[in-house]
């Protein structure tokens, strides 16, 4: 975290704070303090990049670990879990275009069972394995 903190004062007691990174990210919510006496967010908190992406969710030593919500300027939007700063489990995630993959994730990737809705509304299931997913199956609605 920044050597640089607004709000409140960097005691021991303290367990929430707001932080100013140098290159202008933001972070407010939990952190706690390593053996050295390094910040590090840990609990809830909400970071904005200065490029526009936001999370909102759970830290552990620094990284976002467990659930929450990763939104991108672009519109792509993952909720979930996390697992050192990747998307790890289950989630969702939503592509700029509206299409929507819900399922299991491994290490950033699309893994194991999950179902894409295609922006026409057609779901379709399987196994994924990143960019490829065979012999998935067309839900249809009866």
């Amino acid at each position: 975290m920044s050597d640089k903190k607004e709000g409140d004062s960097l005691s021991a007691a303290a367990t929430k704070g707001s932080y100013v990174f140098p290159n202008g990210d933001r972070y407010e919510g939990d952190y706690s303090r390593s053996a050295t006496g390094v910040i590090l967010r840990s609990g809830t908190g909400k970071h904005i990049s200065a490029n526009g992406i936001l999370y909102t969710g759970e830290w552990h030593e620094d990284k976002m670990h467990g659930r929450g919500t990763l939104q991108h300027p672009s519109g792509a939007l993952y909720e979930g879990e996390f697992k050192d700063n990747m998307y790890h489990g289950t989630g969702i995630y939503t592509f700029p275009d509206g299409s929507t993959y819900k399922g299991h994730f491994y290490e950033n990737r699309l893994e194991g069972e999950g179902a894409f809705t295609d922006t026409k509304g057609l779901v379709w299931t399987g196994e994924f394995h990143g960019k490829a997913a065979l012999g998935l199956k067309m839900q249809l609605n009866i």
